[in-house]
């Protein structure tokens, strides 16, 4: 399949597909996502795929959510980038919204602590083989490996945005330092990929403020508007993950406005990190609260639509600039950081597993059944969160 050939509902149902089984936070949204775009389909390469999880990472907003922006923006331009983030986003978008209206009907809702503990292992297992596969292309002498190995080390022993942008930077340099002088000469980018380059910049200043305006068409715009201006405010100043934005959204939807208790916030969150997808959507939770299925709408556009239009305007740059040799060593000296950026992920999300004989089972399991028999993770999570049911 090639990325000419594919389709936008294609791209929508298979980030819908993506959407629906991503469990366990950012990183393991994003080796899905490498799973089905490069290693299965490859409508991508490793080196491009990498490029975005970079580039997102140095931008605020949601990694992953970003990286998935960039996916399609790469595949069929601001069309692609829509429907790739849309449907990414609309499993735990609808699931959250579901158990939103449970929770405000008849209360706090039971633990499914059980079916979590099974896709921890095996969400481990899945970021694993990302970084393996990418890791082949990414890493192709000792220079990168140490490179990798540089920046896992630093990541598990410290991590935080600071510590992501600073590897970030220092493999740049490195890269340009070290593999300046062995990048290949830039290719002529192609006539298609040009017209789509300047389709891209029109489309940026035309579509992006009417999106912008699209929470007002309603007639209670105060408060679809304050949750709007609100949601969208702090997304420009999210980096580094949804974990490292918990404190700033607490401050505001508890202390600053009251719309959510301590204890509906902290419910919130717990919802956020059993469904699917970024743990962000736990705006949704909090626009419902507010202003129902409209706030719901409002507050889950304003958390994930800024920060996606800057990541494309930052791929419309980056694709073309990257022809440069010199971007191109730059480049190459990112990429094994960002490799060593997912192993740390492994080690960190490893280490949430639950202390049980189940949990190293369910990884050999999971891992198992992708390095050797290629499963799609779309059977993969499932099956372990219905191991954790049956196993802890």
């Amino acid at each position: 399949m090639s990325a000419e050939r594919t389709s936008l509902w294609t791209l929508f149902t298979l980030f819908l597909r993506i959407g629906s089984t991503a469990f366990g936070g950012f990183m393991a949204l994003i080796a899905v996502v490498e799973n089905n775009v490069v290693e299965r389909r490859k409508l991508l390469t490793h080196e491009e795929m990498l490029d975005g999880v970079s580039l997102a990472t140095v931008l605020p907003g949601p990694v992953a959510v970003n990286t998935v922006a960039y996916v399609g923006h790469r595949l069929r331009g601001i069309p692609g980038a829509v429907v790739c983030t849309v449907g990414v986003i609309l499993p735990s978008f609808l699931l959250l919204l579901a158990l939103s209206v449970a929770y405000f009907t008849w209360g706090q809702l039971p633990l499914v602590s059980k079916m979590f503990m099974g896709f921890i292992p095996a969400v481990t297992a899945i970021i694993l083989v990302a970084a393996w596969n990418m890791g082949r292309k990414a890493i192709q002498g000792v220079n990168e490996a140490l490179i990798a190995f540089v920046a896992a080390v630093l990541m598990v022993w410290q991590g935080g945005f600071a510590v992501s942008l600073a590897i970030i930077a220092g493999a740049g340099l490195l890269g340009w330092i070290v593999f300046r002088g062995k990048a290949a000469a830039p290719a002529k980018m192609p006539d298609s990929e040009k017209k789509a380059e300047k389709n891209t910049t029109l489309l940026s200043v035309t579509v992006a403020p009417v999106m912008l305006t699209i929470p007002f068409w309603t007639t209670n715009t105060v408060i679809l508007g304050k949750l709007f201006m609100t949601f969208a405010g702090m997304s420009l100043f999210l980096f580094g993950g949804g974990y490292v934005f918990i404190p700033l959204i607490q401050h505001t939807v508890v202390e600053s406005n009251a719309w959510l208790t301590q204890q509906e916030f902290v419910d919130a969150i717990a919802m956020g990190q059993i469904t699917p997808g970024p743990i962000l959507i736990s705006a949704a939770f909090i626009g419902y609260k507010v202003a129902g299925l409209l706030g719901a709408i409002v507050a889950t556009i304003g958390i994930f639509l800024p920060p996606a239009i800057l990541m494309i305007i930052a791929t419309h740059a980056l694709n073309r600039i990257k022809q440069s040799a010199l971007i191109k060593a730059v480049l190459r000296g990112i990429r094994p950081a960002v490799i060593g950026m997912i192993i740390a992920a492994v080690v960190a999300v490893g280490m949430t597993a639950q202390m049980h004989w189940a949990s190293p089972l369910i990884f050999a399991a999971a891992l198992l059944a992708q390095m050797k028999y290629k499963l799609d993770v779309v059977w993969v999570i499932p099956t372990a969160g219905l191991a954790g049911l049956l196993l802890y």
